[in-house]
């Protein structure tokens, strides 16, 4: 059986996104709180009427909701303004929330893209080592993240806000007439999937411009079935941190803290970056890899499997995900995939084998042109 498909963007856009479905589909298949559980949320105003739904699952459900908006122009105006303490530490009352939380949930809905390009690199860099903690704090609890449409995004992407609508609700599965079915019947593909890479030592990644083997013997695959990323479709494990070897070429834009990055090629000899170049944003990628001794590691490597989400739109939750393609991350782990590789960065870049690419598993192809080989 293959990976289940889903409609293509190019479908006419449908109606807009249910608010109520799609919280239903938030607090009982992502979060799935406890009765007195407090879930913290976080997006913009833009987001009003799924957070408006939010707070009414989970009281119905006898959570607390903890929301928690950001204004517009609020994180640029704190980078502008902060003093060395600010931007160094953090806040009590937010480590307290962090520390109490049982559950969170982050919804991205920006007003605008790519206002962070103007803010010094450093400042961003020493803020996001001081959050570093309460990232991980919170990643020790149940969690979330997914995005509601913006005109911005839309704009980003290149579709009018009903087609980024609908696109979205296709990928989340919301068009089905029962969501949690269809994440289901994802899951058990991926559980195959899974169960093929079981035991595998090494992969090695083929495409224009990409020889790149990795390690993988005795981690542990992750299979993402929305729970966490909302839309998902991936399965992925910590590649052994030594290991990577060869040359790989990102054919993905990326877009880290709003900053246009695309064309990234990094070469790597005992799995530390020793050469990289972006066409465009060269001075970010350098920063990226000087954020600590571990941005120069891989942390992650990842297997698309939405074939609902065929084309890239600037957010990584998304376009990761996107059927055939794989993707790697430079910087931080995920503990339960056997990594240890430990940064405050965790950027991940995408490669499209969708033409002429493979994906071989000890010598055998697991990716062919992007589609999945017997399974």
């Amino acid at each position: 059986m293959s990976a289940p498909d889903a409609p293509t963007a190019d479908a006419e856009p449908g109606p807009p996104i249910d608010p109520a479905a799609f919280a239903d589909l938030l607090v009982g298949y992502c979060l799935d709180p406890e009765p007195g559980a407090q879930v913290l949320i976080r997006s913009t105003e833009l987001a009003a009427p799924l957070l408006l739904e939010l707070q009414r699952a989970l009281l119905q459900r006898h959570a607390w909701p903890l929301i928690r908006v950001e204004l517009e122009g609020q994180t640029e105006g704190f980078f502008a303004h902060a003093g060395d303490r600010q931007l160094d530490t953090v806040a009590g009352t937010h480590r307290a929330e962090a520390e109490n939380a049982d559950a969170s949930l982050s919804i991205q809905a920006p007003h605008a893209l790519g206002t962070l390009a103007a803010i010094d690199p450093e400042r961003l860099t020493r803020v996001a080592h001081a959050r570093h903690p309460l990232r991980e704090i919170a990643l020790q609890r149940r969690w979330a993240t997914t995005l509601w449409p913006t005109p911005a995004l839309a704009e980003q992407a290149g579709l009018t806000l009903p087609e980024l609508q609908a696109f979205v609700t296709r990928a989340m599965f919301l068009d089905r007439p029962d969501p949690v079915a269809a994440w289901t019947e994802l899951r058990d593909f991926q559980a195959r999937l899974i169960e093929r890479l079981q035991g595998v030592r090494e992969l090695r990644i083929l495409a224009d411009g990409t020889d790149l083997t990795l390690q993988v013997a005795g981690r542990t695959w992750v299979n993402s079935d929305g729970k966490r990323n909302m839309p998902s479709g991936e399965v992925f494990t910590g590649p052994i941190e030594t290991s990577a070897q060869g040359t790989i070429r990102y054919t993905v834009p990326s877009a880290p803290a709003g900053f246009d990055v695309s064309g990234v090629e990094l070469t790597f000899r005992d799995g530390e970056v020793v050469a990289h170049r972006a066409d465009q944003g060269q001075d970010e990628l350098e920063r990226a890899l000087a954020t600590d001794g571990g941005a120069r590691f891989l942390g992650e490597v990842g297997i698309g499997t939405n074939f609902g989400i065929d084309r890239a739109i600037g957010v990584i939750l998304f376009d990761e995900k996107i059927g055939g393609t794989v993707h790697t991350a430079i910087g931080r782990s995920y503990p339960e995939t056997g990594g240890v590789n430990e940064s405050a960065l965790h950027w991940d870049l995408i490669c499209d084998l969708r033409r002429g690419g493979q994906l071989l598993a000890d010598g055998e192809p697991l990716q062919q042109d992007g589609r999945f080989v017997g399974l």
